[in-house]
């Protein structure tokens, strides 16, 4: 006859393994990545809503305007268990979902255990608007843009956009974030504000939204547990579409920072997007192979653009016309139209009208001409390609880069083009001869510094 235990030996037992549970949870493993993806989007170091930094123990164990955030030992009379639970008002994180149950506990047995700091001495580096990184080599460049009225260049650098003057005669502007990584760059259509996407890889996922004549950050939104990619900007400048590694597409409204759509369209990760020449649809390409068109209002599937084929990780719009051209694995960038004609058959391919060469590299970014009259194609390979974008011929090969190209942009008068890539050197080219303009490293080095 099987024994039962008592009441009283269960109450024990249980309230002991809640104590173990309690003493085991770690800020660093634990509360820190949870604080990352929802709450650093408006409590970091250039952001400080309620003058409230979250993004080491450091900070928030200095608090901001409602007071310190946790009471070591007290769980129920810490303020950052309130906010998160709804007992006091807003709850947080503010305009998102509420956190999982799991997740509040995590921090409840963080704060029970005596809420104790055991971030590794490594991982203390601070990096902010008044104390950025320091360079020992060019780190690797993923994206580029340049300004409305071509007066600069933004450079992605590590945790922050370097904006550079396009005459080289000035120093650079430092607009430095969180993220480790950034993805994409755009400029608004009036130059007043740029917003930079991407994140730490396996940490978060961010939107940065700055305001270039201050050089201050206006919002910023965290997304997904993985930095995101592709960021474009609506043709009305009101919303921002990023592709995300847990297969979706997130509509973001640029004023607010607010999450508009989030679209689970795609079998693999989503790395390029565009919006379509009035702004009410968009495609977004992904490993799964697809060019999928999504209706921007209900975030509703439209239809496959392409015809499969490989893993597609680049795509640019036509300047005027719905017409986009989109590559990866194979090496081949096709333009299709947006539009699929009506009496298509499944696995026709009627609607691309023009197939580019093969390069001697995966595709990793694709630009069209502000003048709608060249393709440029960039990769693996060290070299960037510019076509003729209406018969496909080979115009130009731009040559110097010693490894693989990763970003590429236009000067808004068409006659330049900037490239970037894993040497950590920008390359400014003439678009109608192919010659190298210039070169330079866009960072300051300090050959004492360690390398990021």
């Amino acid at each position: 006859m099987r024994r039962l235990m008592p009441a009283a030996a269960l109450i024990t037992v249980t309230t002991l393994s809640a104590a173990l549970s309690a003493a085991d949870t770690s800020f660093y493993r634990d509360v820190r990545p949870i604080l990352q993806r929802n709450c650093q989007g408006c409590h970091q170091p250039n952001l400080k809503s309620s003058s409230l930094d979250l993004t080491s123990f450091e900070a928030v164990a200095a608090g901001g305007k409602p007071g310190i955030p946790f009471k070591a030992g007290a769980p129920a009379e810490s303020l950052i268990v309130k906010y998160m639970t709804g007992e006091m008002k807003p709850q947080m994180p503010i305009g998102q979902a509420p956190l999982a149950a799991e997740q509040i506990e995590l921090v409840r047995n963080w704060i029970s255990a005596g809420a104790k700091d055991d971030t590794p001495a490594e991982a203390r580096e601070t990096i902010s608007l008044d104390k950025p990184i320091t360079y020992a080599q060019p780190p690797v460049i993923n994206a580029l843009a340049f300004s409305p009225d071509g007066s600069a260049l933004a450079v992605s650098g590590y945790r922050e956009v370097l904006l550079i003057p396009a005459a080289g005669q000035s120093p650079a502007k430092r607009l430095v974030g969180m993220s480790e990584r950034l993805h994409s760059i755009v400029f608004s259509a009036d130059g007043s504000m740029l917003i930079a996407a991407g994140g730490t890889p396996a940490r978060f996922g961010e939107i940065q939204f700055w305001d270039l004549k201050s050089g201050k950050m206006l919002r910023s939104a965290s997304v997904t547990g993985d930095t995101v990619f592709g960021a474009s900007l609506s043709p009305d400048g009101s919303s921002v579409a990023v592709g995300c590694t847990d297969n979706t597409v997130r509509l973001f409204d640029v004023r607010t920072a607010k999450e508009l759509h989030k679209i689970g369209i795609h079998e693999n990760w989503v790395l390029g997007t565009v919006f379509g020449k009035d702004g009410k649809r968009v495609v977004s390409v992904a490993r799964d192979r697809a060019a999928k068109l999504t209706d921007v209002s209900s975030g509703a599937f439209l239809e496959n653009v392409n015809l499969l084929r490989n893993e597609l990780t680049a795509v640019a719009r036509h300047p005027a016309k719905d017409v986009v051209v989109i590559g990866g694995e194979d090496r081949i960038p096709y333009v299709y139209l947006m539009d699929r004609p009506k009496n298509m058959k499944i696995a026709d391919d009627t609607s691309m009208i023009l197939k580019l060469e093969r390069q001697n590299g995966v595709i990793s970014a694709l630009g069209w001409s502000p003048d709608a009259k060249q393709i440029a194609v960039a990769g693996a390979a060290p070299e960037v390609n510019l076509y003729d974008a209406e018969t496909g011929k080979r115009i130009a090969a731009l040559t110097g880069h010693t490894a693989g190209i990763y970003a590429l942009a236009y000067s808004p008068d068409s006659r330049q083009i900037a490239t970037g890539g894993f040497d950590g050197k920008v390359r400014i080219y003439d678009t109608q001869t192919g010659k190298l303009i210039r070169e330079f490293i866009p960072v300051p080095i300090e050959r004492s510094a360690v390398r990021p």
